[in-house]
C-alpha cells in the first residue's frame, strides 16, 4: 500500500472514530447537560471513539494478526497507553472550547481539531510501540 493510500484511509478511519465519539456523546448529552452529563459524555465518547479506531487500525492500517485473548488484550493495553497523551490533548481542547463558547457546535469543533492533532501523534506511537511486527504501516 502506498503512503497516500495509507494516509486517507488511516484518516477515513479517523473520521469514522471521530463520528462514533461524537455520536456516543450526543446520546449522553440528550439526557442533560450538566457538568456531569458532559464529563460522562465526553468519557463514553472515548471509549467508544478507541474501540472503533483499534479494531480498525489493527486490521486495516497496521495488518496485524496476533491471536488469542491475552495476546490481543496486552496490545490492546498498549494501543489504550499510547493514547493517554493523545486523549489528554483531545479533552483539553474540547474543554477549551465549551468553556470559552458554550455550544455544542464549538465543542465539537475542540474535539475534531483536539481528535486531529491526537491521531497524527498516535499513528507515530502505535507505529513504534503497538503494532511493531505488523504489515504494511
Amino acid at each position: 500500500m502506498s503512503r497516500l493510500e495509507l494516509s486517507l484511509r488511516y484518516a477515513a478511519f479517523a473520521a469514522v472514530a471521530v463520528i462514533a465519539n461524537l455520536a456516543a456523546q450526543r446520546l449522553v448529552l440528550a439526557f442533560g447537560e450538566g457538568a456531569g452529563h458532559f464529563v460522562l459524555a465526553v468519557g463514553l465518547g472515548t471509549a467508544v471513539g478507541l474501540v472503533v479506531k483499534y479494531l480498525l487500525d489493527r486490521r486495516w492500517i497496521f495488518g496485524d494478526r496476533t491471536a488469542g485473548l491475552v495476546a490481543t488484550g496486552r496490545q490492546f493495553g498498549r494501543y489504550t497507553a499510547t493514547g493517554v497523551v493523545t486523549t489528554a490533548i483531545f479533552w483539553v481542547t474540547e474543554t477549551a472550547f465549551w468553556v470559552i463558547w458554550q455550544t455544542h457546535a464549538m465543542r465539537e469543533a475542540g474535539a475534531v481539531i483536539g481528535l486531529t492533532i491526537g491521531y497524527v501523534l498516535k499513528y507515530r506511537l502505535d507505529r513504534a510501540f503497538v503494532f511493531t511486527r505488523a504489515g504494511p504501516a
